[in-house]
């Protein structure tokens, strides 16, 4: 009797149709915005912008500006920002705390999607959430699968409603075919009760910053004639990320150094804004940032240990690393296992680590080769391995 041979199920996800709940498409280059330029090339992707995971305080001007803001992307049209990557700014009420609001939300949101994806002729995508707010609307799309991949402990940062989102994440992992975590600690508290849960940590655009280490890439001006060493920092700049005690602490200990901070700035620095020797430059150009990182001789990583960072695994250590820089961070699990990060586990230890950091100044092609295998397209791949076979196969009947 003749048999024919079963198809090999192909490696790569492609010719698919691919929904993606997650940050704001203008914010900065996050894992997610690798990820889905990746699945572009060969995929149709809806990049849904922010949905928010916490309630706006109407005395806060930044929160208002931001409604403001959300109000006037929803009236544009679904936008091809590249090729096969469609943004979409759906309207929904920026509050999660009232069950009533939550259905409100899902059936307004559910409806803008729908619209978006018959407007599109999207079929059966595979849903990406990212954001877990959007776990409301988990299996209510037409979705072939669902992936949570899990990128941070949402339910620990400020202002959010920590009951309210944990139990929407909860039904997310439920409802999830594939969980993915980017740290380890994530994969344990995440594990889904019926479907893989893996550990993808994250990857680094790797030619981009490697271009640090080019003699054509141009220093910019306002780093290149700062006195040295340069103790350089880019990233958000806000209370669950950047210790500022420790970063004043930095800044003494290196009176003829200078300390400088890259990044859009969401909390009181003003202490950090005294010291003589300290450059807050503001939000740059992702474009920019491996010119920055030329200009620098040693990077910081410097989070305050809590419950946020505990879980984080933060995308510069990998960029700072490609860039070949010299890297120093507090005592945060996910940059421990980067064995060329030097780890501080107290202020005083940190800026010893520092010190000896800067023995070997400024970017090093060593580094930098380093992380070479880790771009993010071998990160997708790992993903892939575990998606790819869910799709051939048929989608579990809801009970």
């Amino acid at each position: 009797m003749h048999h024919t041979a079963a198809p090999p199920v192909p490696a790569r996800l492609a010719g698919r149709d691919m929904l993606c709940f997650s940050h704001d498409w203008t914010g900065d280059p996050l894992s997610k915005t690798h990820l889905m330029r990746l699945l572009a090339r060969n995929n149709r992707v809806l990049w849904v912008n922010s949905i928010g995971y916490r309630s706006p305080s109407l005395g806060s001007k930044r929160d208002l500006g931001r409604i403001v803001t959300k109000l006037k992307a929803a009236a544009e049209p679904i936008r091809e920002v590249e090729p096969n990557l469609f943004v979409f700014s759906p309207l929904v009420i920026p509050s999660w705390g009232s069950a009533a609001l939550r259905r409100l939300n899902t059936r307004l949101l559910r409806w803008q999607v729908r619209q978006a994806m018959r407007k599109l002729r999207f079929r059966r995508p595979v849903n990406w959430v990212f954001n877990p707010a959007a776990g409301i609307l988990a299996g209510r799309l037409g979705e072939e699968r669902v992936v949570y991949y899990c990128v941070d402990e949402y339910t620990a940062f400020k202002g959010v409603d920590t009951a309210a989102l944990a139990a929407v994440e909860r039904e997310l992992i439920g409802k999830a075919d594939l969980v993915v975590a980017s740290a380890e600690k994530l994969v344990t508290t995440k594990k889904a009760p019926h479907a893989p849960t893996i550990l993808v940590r994250h990857g680094v655009d790797f030619d981009h910053f490697a271009t640090t280490l080019k003699p054509g890439t141009p220093v910019p001006a306002e780093v290149s004639a700062l006195p040295r060493p340069v103790i350089g920092y880019f990233g958000l700049i806000a209370d669950d990320w950047v210790d500022v005690t420790l970063l004043v602490r930095v800044a003494r200990s290196f009176p003829t150094g200078s300390l400088v901070m890259l990044g859009k700035v969401t909390m009181d620095v003003s202490a950090l804004a005294r010291e003589p020797n300290v450059h807050i430059l503001g939000r740059k150009p992702y474009a920019d940032l491996p010119g920055y990182c030329k200009g620098f001789d040693a990077a910081v990583i410097p989070f305050p240990v809590t419950e946020v960072t505990l879980n984080a695994n933060p995308l510069k250590a990998r960029e700072y690393l490609a860039a070949g820089l010299p890297v120093v961070s507090t005592d945060i699990p996910e940059v421990r296992v980067l064995p060329q990060c030097r780890i501080g586990r107290s202020h005083d230890e940190f800026v010893s680590e520092l010190r000896e950091a800067l023995k070997t100044p400024g970017p090093q092609a060593t580094v930098s080769a380093s992380v070479h295998g880790e771009g993010w397209d071998a990160r997708l791949a790992e993903v892939e391995r575990h998606l790819v076979p869910l799709l051939s196969t048929p989608a579990p009947q809801p009970v």
